[in-house]
């Protein structure tokens, strides 16, 4: 049976039981999924030709920026690579295609340290002058997942999904399960930052218990990105910070602050759990940009007098 639609639910199915992706790619891979089968104007997979494909591509372009473009492209060709691996298909007509377009690098957003050492001041304040043991204990909480967030430049998803196991506080070591399930191990190196994780699962263990995750809410339900985001909108403002700040920019300021202290990029590769380098190099061009400012104020040209 040759049905297109038949075949994107088992292939689906695989990537969600035996590939084991995450929920956010699944669902980024039914969308593009379903575009495809909307457009490609064949309920017959091998019918479809290396010129439908280029007519449906060029319809991307004129809908999407170029890099939804790409990831639209790619689950298209993951579907076509499963074809092959399960024989249904004796020819890819991808292999017919060659795809190439430039798109603009869109340099990582990073928080100054001066603002996220406001922040963390801001929330050590309100810990300490918290009129009730329920503002208290969230701001414990609160100092908690921000620490942990600049600590290791973990993903915002990573910290949520953190297991009550999956960090020994003993010897500062966390174990994460990142994009794909791949395990990578990463150390806490600042004591401080050790010293509130420890307060904090002392007085939340009933809480991370009962939903066996390390990080939870007083109620002892998950904690969701969306109370992480509304958490650092809530002390970015007490601070007066005058930034929009994502759970993500900490990811970013983690790995351009260690660049600029001439971490070895390959290093910073393995901490942020990144398939490729490639991936990590985008890092470079932020410290790139950077060299301007350094530059004009520190080069002993700028203080001759000719």
């Amino acid at each position: 049976m040759n049905n297109l639609q038949t075949h994107i639910e088992e292939y689906l199915k695989y990537c969600e039981i035996q590939k084991r992706l995450d929920a956010k790619t699944l669902k980024a891979y039914k969308i593009d999924l379903a575009q495809f089968m909307r457009e490609i104007n064949t309920e017959n997979f091998i019918d479809i030709t290396p010129s439908m494909l280029e007519n449906f591509i060029a319809n991307l372009h004129t809908q999407y920026k170029p890099k939804t473009v790409k990831r639209k492209i790619a689950s298209i060709k993951a579907l076509f690579h499963y074809f092959e691996y399960r024989d249904l298909i004796e020819k890819n007509p991808f292999n017919k295609l060659q795809i190439k377009f430039r798109e603009s690098i869109k340099l990582p957003k990073i928080i100054p340290l001066n603002y996220i050492e406001a922040i963390l001041s801001t929330i050590y304040d309100y810990k300490g002058s918290a009129k009730t043991k329920f503002q208290q204990r969230n701001a414990l909480r609160d100092a908690a997942v921000i620490e942990l967030l600049f600590a290791t430049g973990m993903r915002i998803s990573e910290l949520c999904y953190l297991g009550i196991n999956d960090i020994n506080l003993d010897n500062g070591t966390i174990l994460i399960f990142g994009k794909g399930s791949k395990e990578r191990m990463l150390q806490i190196g600042n004591v401080e930052v050790i010293n509130i994780l420890k307060e904090y699962h002392s007085d939340f263990l009933r809480e991370c218990e009962n939903c066996g995750y390390f990080f939870a809410n007083q109620s002892g339900n998950q904690l969701s990105d969306q109370t992480v985001r509304r958490m650092i909108n809530k002390y970015t403002e007490l601070a007066s910070v005058n930034l929009h700040i994502t759970p993500h920019m900490f990811r970013h300021t983690f790995a351009t602050s260690l660049l600029d202290a001439d971490v070895d990029i390959r290093y910073i590769q393995e901490m942020l759990g990144h398939s490729s380098i490639n991936i990590t190099e985008i890092y470079t061009h932020v410290a790139t940009a950077k060299q301007k400012d350094i530059l004009s104020a520190k080069h002993p040209r700028n203080m001759f007098n000719v």
